[in-house]
Order: structure tokens, then sequence, then C-alpha cells
């Protein structure tokens, strides 16, 4: 089965998956999955990401984070989708709730969170957000 927006996808397993009150979540694999979790783990949304190999595309599993009975992860949301994509330079970079929130952001320089690509100086495609 092809899936026409993969990130998408991604976001609405973990969203579904947080609201049913899951340990974990498997994910098919791809180098921007990988970084897009790689980067809710550095900020603290999920406990752990492990890549497992099936012999063919991989799978990805997250576990989830949740502070006691609430949910770390209040929101996702995909905001460049294939049929309107959104971009920003770094002086524009959107800010998620004022800063309580994170953009996830493809740069030139890798895919980072919207305070990093400030400081790198580096605009890009928004990809989504995470509060």
């Amino acid at each position: 089965m092809q899936i026409t927006d993969p990130i998408a996808d991604m976001l609405t397993r973990i969203r579904n998956a947080i609201t049913a009150k899951h340990e974990t979540v498997d994910i098919p694999a791809s180098n921007m999955k990988k970084a897009i979790a790689d980067i809710l783990l550095e900020e603290g949304y999920i406990k752990a990401v492990s890549v497992i190999e099936d012999g063919k595309q991989g799978v990805i599993r997250i576990a989830l984070k949740y502070d006691g009975k609430a949910k770390v992860i209040h929101g996702i949301k995909r905001v460049s989708k294939p049929g309107l994509r959104i971009y920003s330079n770094c002086e524009d970079m959107p800010k998620v709730m004022n800063g309580l929130g994170i953009a996830i952001v493809s740069t030139s320089k890798g895919i980072m969170t919207d305070k990093k690509a400030r400081r790198e100086n580096v605009g890009g495609e928004v990809l989504a957000f995470v509060w």
C-alpha cells in the first residue's frame, strides 16, 4: 500500500496511540521519520526510540511518555502537506504556543527544531507542530 504522506501517517499513529493510552507505537521506518523521532526524544516528548530490522523496510518502535495519567504530547499537527508546502526563513520561523511547543523544520542542514534553526540562521519547510 502506497501512502501519499508518510509523515502525516507517522504523526497520526502517534496521536492515536496516545489517545488510546498505548505504551508503544510501531511505524514503518525511513530516515526522515527516524530524525523526527530523535527530535521528539531529545525534546522529552517520548521515552525511547528503537529501530527494528525486519529484512525489508524496518520498523521504528516509539515508547510513549506519560506524566502519571496525563499525556506529555497534548497536540501534534502536520503543517506542510504534499498539496501545500509551507516554507519559512529563520526570521519568520513560527513559535508554537509562544515557545512552549516546538516546530519541526526540514532545513538544508537536516531536520531540527525551530529554536535550533533560528540559532543556526537557516530556514526551511515547516513539517509539524508539537505541544
